[in-house]
């Protein structure tokens, strides 16, 4: 069943809908790549695809382990290669300065992060780089 549609709005523009939530995703070329950048670009949504992703799995462990993970903040860099052009590296910092979690809880959270669907979907040539501020 068709979760997810596409539609090409021209000038290397996409735009994606959620059919459920009717929910829209917007995204350009970046502008070293002869689009406008005024939005995600896809490479962008990959980047924000793990990390939602990560915190997504993490916020499951820290809801059975009775950790409050609400205000916990991704800072994300997206190094990309030119030749061929495509992403070299996805770094996050994850951080949260009040986080109360025993070191047990926090190596749970952290290897949940790391084995997330999308982190584990991606090509093992992609190097996740993964640093937890907590």
């Amino acid at each position: 069943m068709t979760s997810m549609i596409a539609t090409y709005s021209g000038d290397l523009r996409t735009q994606a809908t959620h059919l459920k939530s009717g929910n829209q995703i917007i995204t350009d070329a970046p502008v070293d790549n002869q689009g406008k950048g005024e939005a995600f670009s896809p490479t962008d949504l990959v980047c924000s695809a793990l990390t939602s992703c990560m915190m997504t799995i993490m916020g499951q462990v820290a809801a059975r382990e009775g950790v409050d993970m609400t205000g916990m903040k991704a800072d994300i860099v997206k190094i990309m290669n030119a030749n061929p052009r495509k992403i070299a590296e996805i770094q996050i910092t994850f951080s949260h300065p009040n986080l109360q979690a025993t070191d047990v809880q926090k190596q749970k959270l952290h290897r949940a992060a790391l084995t997330c669907p999308v982190a584990l979907s991606l090509h093992p040539e992609l190097k996740q780089t993964v640093t937890f501020n907590f």
